[in-house]
């Protein structure tokens, strides 16, 4: 194929080819300096670390946000562009005792997500003394609960952080309330998935009230399920105050009316999952939504790139 001829290029998902002949003397005219390239051997290739550029005839190589920029010397090298997946965003629901924490463990520990719960980053930012926490801390002193507003500010926060926009990120029980959906929502902030574990209630109440705490270890145990080693450690085990019966039942009607009304915001991403079997169960439906759900996002990227 001579110098002046019309580029060949083949588009295979993410990247794109370019197959002209190689010259030493190749350049390449970089768009953006902190992509990264190379010019390498006749066997190999230029990545250009980049997306969703087009390939034409008359040499050159455009982003639909930019002009086109002219490629020095353009039929003497070779060419792949590529571009980086997005990382997955995951919120996940579940009563008391649906298991949800183990699961939560299981997915981070398979896609590598950033795990952040509600809870426990309210606790942090307090812990830290930031802006959010020392206001949070007021209402705490005085027994009330923090306002939306401010708890919405540090979960937003966390999740643009750095690790969390690089690996994606698990929310864990959160939002609670079709106000604090419709905040995260205005923010930009919305999941690719959301998973709901259910759990008959009947089951719930019996894995709550059954639940016992070490105070020397902090392990949990429960009493029909995973019981104590030894009389020793049955003889020390404690209960939580709000693992009765009728606090559960509170508790669980509480979380029933706060599931239905975010529900509303994230219905056409909803996954419904069986909790009520063994855990590494509960994980297989959860890992095959997932599965799916990056699935579909390589067949609607090489769509995209075709």
């Amino acid at each position: 194929m001579g110098s002046n001829s019309c580029l060949n290029f083949a588009i295979t998902h993410h990247c794109v080819y370019l197959s002209p002949s190689f010259s030493p003397k190749s350049k390449l005219h970089n768009p953006n300096p902190n992509h990264n390239q190379f010019l390498l051997s006749r066997s190999s290739f230029i990545p250009i670390a980049t997306s969703s550029f087009a390939l034409h005839s008359n040499h050159t190589l455009s982003h639909p946000r930019s002009k086109k920029l002219p490629l020095r010397n353009a039929p003497n090298f070779y060419v792949a562009a590529s571009a980086k997946a997005e990382p997955l965003k995951v919120m996940i629901s579940g009563a008391p005792a649906s298991g949800k924490g183990t699961q939560c463990e299981l997915i981070t520990q398979k896609y590598g997500l950033v795990h952040i719960a509600a809870g426990d980053l309210l606790r942090v930012e307090v812990a830290a003394a930031s802006e959010n926490g020392k206001r949070a801390k007021e209402y705490m002193e005085k027994g009330e609960l923090v306002p939306d507003e401010i708890v919405v500010m540090m979960v937003k926060e966390r999740l643009l952080q750095p690790d969390s926009q690089e690996k994606g990120w698990l929310l864990d029980g959160y939002p609670r309330s079709s106000s604090q959906a419709a905040a995260l929502e205005d923010f930009g902030i919305h999941p690719d998935i959301f998973i709901l574990l259910e759990v008959p209630e009947d089951n719930l109440v019996e894995r709550v009230v059954g639940r016992r705490l070490d105070p020397l270890t902090g392990k949990i145990y429960h009493l029909k399920y995973s019981p104590p080693e030894s009389e020793e450690i049955a003889s020390r085990l404690t209960q939580r105050f709000d693992d009765t019966e009728e606090r559960v039942k509170l508790r669980l009607h509480t979380h029933h009316q706060n599931v239905e009304a975010v529900l509303s915001t994230y219905k056409d991403i909803t996954v419904k999952v069986n909790g009520n079997v063994a855990k590494e169960n509960v994980f297989a439906q959860i890992d095959a939504a997932l599965t799916e759900l990056l699935e579909q996002r390589e067949v609607n990227s090489g769509s995209l790139t075709a």
